[in-house]
């Protein structure tokens, strides 16, 4: 039972640092889209502004957190003309960011996913999401018929084993659930609620949408592993 009291263990240290970061979480549930006003790229630093419906940037402050794309970004500027009048938000977007995610391909005009940070009281409809991506996924096909809306996405092979049939992912900033698994990557299966509220119903084949595994996951696999190493041929539940 050594085995199992420890996996319990740190699952309740995990799900205790989780809760105690919630101001600096996001829960997956894409809020509304932003488009892209200038992604000026300067010195390894792009200037990324975006605007957005007012009422997404009420009672926002500078230095305060927005996830874009699933990517948490911190605010440097913002302007609000009104609640039925578009606002406006910038970042300073950094060199590890812009080689990590799909930020450096934003443009004048593109869509992006926004959703603000998790405040006390926010119902998680989701799934918590730290707005750390882990990495890019790419789209190896689309299927769309009258009932159904499938994508599957290839992914790097160091993060495979984190995605279980069934299990949290977070795509380009929204919480979904894995479909089916196969050789190099997974299926997602999207409702017409998730195609509406996100730029997931617009990629092609071959775009590549950002990755946050589930944090969860992540530490259970790795924790998992590392005891096995650790206690090689003397392991036992």
């Amino acid at each position: 039972m050594k085995g199992l009291f420890y996996l319990v263990t740190v699952y309740d240290k995990l799900r205790t640092i989780i809760l105690e970061n919630l101001s600096v979480m996001f829960t997956g549930i894409v809020q509304t889209q932003a488009t892209v006003v200038s992604a000026v790229l300067r010195k390894g630093i792009m200037k990324l502004v975006l605007s957005v419906d007012s009422r997404y940037l009420e009672k926002l402050t500078h230095g305060a957190s927005i996830a874009i794309n699933g990517c948490c970004l911190t605010v440097t500027d913002f302007e609000v003309r009104g609640a039925d009048v578009v606002g406006q938000v910038s970042f300073d977007v950094i060199d590890e960011t812009l080689t990590l995610t799909n930020l450096s391909d934003l443009q004048q005009g593109t869509r992006v996913n926004f959703e603000r940070s998790v405040t006390f009281g926010t119902e998680l409809g989701g799934h918590v999401v730290s707005g750390h991506v882990h990495c890019q996924a790419e789209i190896e096909q689309v299927i769309q018929d009258a009932d159904n809306y499938r994508i599957k996405l290839t992914l790097p092979e160091q993060w495979r084993k984190y995605i279980l049939y069934k299990g949290f992912i977070c795509v380009n900033g929204a919480s979904l659930t894995v479909g089916k698994l196969e050789e190099g990557g997974f299926w997602l299966h999207l409702i017409p609620e998730t195609l509406a509220l996100t730029n997931i119903g617009v990629v092609n084949v071959g775009d590549a949408l950002n990755i946050e595994v589930d944090q969860q996951t992540y530490t259970t696999v790795n924790t998992v592993e590392h005891y096995l190493r650790k206690n090689r041929g003397n392991f036992s539940l």
